[in-house]
């Protein structure tokens, strides 16, 4: 059994209120859970308006499966276009 885990910062450039900021993460933590079937949380800068850091865990049964997964969640979040990805890293290593 792999566990395996990435953490993103976050710029959120259209987000003036936390009200905005609520409605761009929900979204897309709701996206990756959906697409990814990964536990993903906001761990970090929960108090800023325009930023925000999530972290998503997942686990499978082989370490190579595990970096597709890390890959292809990457690449999704650096696709959304009301995300600047600020950047990227495994908190488990």
């Amino acid at each position: 059994m792999v566990i395996g885990a990435i953490s993103w910062d976050l710029l959120l450039p259209g987000c003036v209120s936390l009200k905005d900021k609520r409605s761009v993460v929900r979204s897309l933590k709701d996206r990756m859970r959906h697409r990814f079937n990964v536990g993903i949380s906001e761990t970090h800068m929960r108090e800023l308006h325009a930023r925000a850091g999530l972290t998503a865990v997942f686990v499978t049964t082989e370490g190579r499966h595990a970096e597709s997964i890390r890959g292809r969640l990457a690449g999704f979040v650096e696709a959304d276009g009301r995300v600047v990805v600020l950047s990227v890293r495994d908190p488990l290593a």
